[in-house]
């Protein structure tokens, strides 16, 4: 996330490189790479300072050791809008552009069971009826100015 180090304001990105990617008992990870966005973790401990909580370190360390498929962790899944496993060949595809967001996308949206048309109308009664005070409000402001200023001619 932003805000996670005191140098710098932007969201960083961190890179972990191993040489060793099927070691005995883990799974053969040749061709592929882990993205996780974390941009939206984290707390703000005062204005301007982001600190990842205990359980955001774990939930980011816990999906990397399911990715690497080791013996104690739970399996990896796709998490989207957090993590992806991706190919070598699927980042080629994106031009090795290596953002996370590019590749974990948006975090799924809960289906709404309510048609856009029934939402709308309440909202657009609320929005009229918000236009009527912004006109009445607009008018005594002008008969409140008008007593201020001295009109030309007058």
């Amino acid at each position: 996330p932003g805000q996670l180090f005191y140098s710098t304001q932007i969201p960083a990105c961190l890179w972990f490189l191993t040489r060793t990617k099927n070691q005995k008992g883990w799974r053969d990870r040749r061709g592929e790479m882990l993205f996780i966005d974390a941009r939206k973790l984290g707390t703000m401990v005062d204005r301007t300072r982001r600190e990842l909580t205990d359980a955001d370190v774990a939930r980011i360390a816990d999906t990397y050791h399911a990715w690497r498929g080791e013996k104690n962790a739970s399996s990896y899944e796709d998490v989207p809008g957090f993590c992806k496993s991706v190919t070598l060949d699927e980042v080629e595809k994106h031009g090795f552009v290596l953002t996370p967001g590019r590749y974990v996308g948006a975090e799924e949206a809960e289906e709404d069971s309510v048609p856009f048309s029934e939402r709308f109308a309440p909202l657009e009664k609320t929005l009229q009826e918000q236009f009527r005070q912004g006109e009445e409000l607009n008018a005594k402001i002008t008969d409140s100015l008008k007593l201020i200023i001295p009109q030309e001619g007058s």
